[in-house]
């Protein structure tokens, strides 16, 4: 198992005073779904943001330790954040998609890093849409607004959209929480498909889903890791009680 990021002794506080990580430790294994799961408010988000370097935006007093990708320190401040960005995409609980056509919002991050190749561009929309099992959907009107497609569809143009520009990792936070369960498990089929090209850290929007995609699991609590596992082995038997309590229903 080759290790895509490590997280070494990761320390954050926002200015509110509210420690959102508590000396996590984890590594997250290539090819594979990691699933970050727990209550709200244990640091799921935050994580994914201080890997993607979204954390700057916040209101953040104190950030220390590292995050290796590849065996190279992305909290460095010397670190090339666009490059950064390219090689780890984003995708979150609200789709976002940009007032241009279905073709363009696909395209757009390509084209501002500066490609210009039309068959390059065509073989990423299909590609990217293929990925994200909206291409038989929408692959007769790609020249209609992004905004005219249902929440579901927009959800997937999103992930379609971070595909684009094949990044090493995706970083997906609560993708499926406002679909329906039958876009839900496009989702989540396309998942065990594109993990065979890239690593995957997901915060689920259910116990469910953690226990359904995962490879590998980790729970958080208060902004601490309780736990890390095989997804399969946590789900079934978790060695810590508060882990275990929460699997079952008993707090949340």
């Amino acid at each position: 198992m080759t290790n895509k990021i490590i997280v070494d002794h990761l320390f954050l506080n926002y200015s509110d005073g509210t420690e959102s990580l508590k000396d996590i430790n984890l590594n997250i294994p290539a090819h594979a779904i990691t699933v970050l799961f727990g209550p709200a408010g244990g640091g799921k988000s935050s994580l994914l943001r201080v890997i993607n370097r979204l954390n700057e935006l916040a209101d953040v007093v104190f950030l220390s330790g590292k995050v290796w990708l590849d065996g190279e320190n992305i909290l460095d401040p010397t670190i090339d954040i666009n490059h950064l960005r390219r090689r780890v995409g984003m995708v979150f609980a609200r789709p976002v998609v940009l007032p241009m056509s279905i073709r363009a919002n696909l395209i757009y991050g390509l084209e501002i890093a500066g490609e210009k190749r039309q068959s390059v561009l065509e073989e990423a929309v299909e590609r990217s849409l293929n990925q994200a099992a909206l291409w038989e959907e929408v692959k007769d009107r790609l020249d209609v607004p992004a905004v005219a497609l249902s929440g579901g569809q927009q959800q997937r143009l999103c992930l379609a959209r971070s595909l684009a520009l094949q990044p090493e990792v995706i970083l997906l936070d609560e993708p499926t929480s406002g679909l329906d369960p039958i876009s839900t498990g496009k989702v989540e089929i396309s998942l065990q498909e594109l993990k065979k090209l890239y690593t995957i850290v997901l915060v689920p929007h259910s116990i469910q889903q953690a226990a359904r995609v995962s490879d590998y699991a980790a729970f958080f609590l208060q902004g601490e890791l309780v736990e890390h596992a095989p997804g399969k082995e946590l789900f079934t038997k978790p060695h810590d009680k508060r882990t275990e309590d929460y699997i079952e229903g008993r707090f949340g």
